[in-house]
């Protein structure tokens, strides 16, 4: 079974949710909504210079970054080189997804090229991360769409009913190596390789993306193998961990409160299914300001770099469910499963 027919089998098994009894739930009025979201256009204005300062001192600091990993430094400097390059591979990807959002440099031909070739090298294809991540956006939290897209969600009474082989591929999806491999597991293959087999014509960048950074590693595993280590493959799978991790805690935490479509709202979904990360303002700069999350599923126009502003600025936002990248916190919500409508909340087991 591929992702994409299992990813359809979750949505009919959460129908069951249909005849499933559920907490009481307060509607929130449409006027506030309104109100909440026109708050927030003045920090969608981008100052287009704050923007390319951002994507060129970025992309300088990562190239010399992995021109010291590259090079022949003794191996704890460029293992020390490989790590920062992957959180500032992180911190680049950010930058990407807000042009793919069109919250920075609109309009900008050297912009689309530069981010066309850099989601190649990243394996974040620009037609693969556009289609998964815009429905993301507009289903988040819904129980019949929040698994395209995303990591998948079982309700508990749909999991019981669940074939071993359908209750397999759920765990193996939602499992922590699964998020620690994503190199391979949530951007090869989920990003690049699933797309372009689906659909080849319409994913052919995918290809692209496969066959550049195939030569990349096979050049370089000829002629500087240690190079490929410190300079290719350990950054990309420091950069993809981390990024897996922060798209899976950023809508699966304890205080998560997903709903039938019938009961959603876009307001809803970006105030109390995406979390607000405290990770400190070191970690807030390489990962892009990310860890805003419920400010950015309010409104994506926002610059990364301004969503910090809109937060202070407006009350409603400055009360969020919140996570961070401690210890315990990761082992709370690693162990999260499955959705339980009864409690409405998430849930490590059917037993809950």
């Amino acid at each position: 079974m591929d992702l994409e027919t299992f990813q359809t089998s979750i949505v009919a098994l959460n129908t069951t949710l249909l005849t499933e009894p559920t907490a009481p739930r307060t509607p929130r009025p449409r006027e506030k909504n309104a109100s909440l979201v026109r708050a927030t256009i003045p920090f969608a204005k981008e100052h287009p210079l704050i923007s390319w300062w951002h994507l060129i001192s970025t992309t300088l600091i990562l190239a010399a970054l992995l021109g010291a990993a590259a090079s022949p430094l003794a191996w704890w400097a460029r293992l020390a080189a490989a790590v920062l390059s992957g959180l500032l591979i992180c911190r680049l990807f950010i930058i990407y997804h807000d042009f793919q959002h069109k919250a920075i440099l609109r309009g900008s031909r050297i912009a689309k090229a530069f981010m066309a070739f850099f989601g190649l090298l990243c394996l974040n294809p620009v037609s693969a991360w556009n289609r998964s991540h815009e429905y993301h956006h507009k289903h988040t939290a819904q129980l019949k769409g929040a698994s395209h897209g995303s990591f998948p969600v079982l309700t508990t009474t749909a999991y019981a009913a669940a074939s071993r082989w359908q209750r397999f591929n759920y765990i193996v999806q939602r499992h922590p190596l699964t998020l620690l491999t994503g190199y391979a597991t949530v951007f090869l293959f989920s990003m690049c390789m699933r797309p372009f087999l689906i659909s080849p014509r319409r994913h052919w960048d995918c290809a692209a993306a496969i066959l550049l950074h195939g030569g990349l590693i096979a050049l370089l595993a000829v002629f500087a193998p240690w190079a490929m280590l410190f300079a290719l493959l350990l950054p990309m799978f420091i950069a993809a961990a981390l990024g897996a991790y922060l798209f899976y805690v950023q809508h699966n935490f304890p205080q998560a409160d997903l709903r039938e479509r019938s009961d959603w709202d876009y307001v809803f979904a970006a105030l109390h299914s995406s979390s607000y990360l405290d990770i400190g303002p070191m970690m807030h700069w390489f990962t892009g300001n990310i860890g805003y999350h419920h400010v950015h599923h309010l409104n994506a126009r926002i610059p990364f770099y301004r969503l910090p502003q809109a937060m202070a600025a407006i009350a409603e936002l400055q009360s969020p469910a919140t996570s961070s990248l401690r210890i315990c916190e990761i082992y709370r919500c690693l162990r999260l499963r499955l959705w339980c409508p009864q409690r409405n909340c998430m849930v490590r087991s059917v037993a809950g």
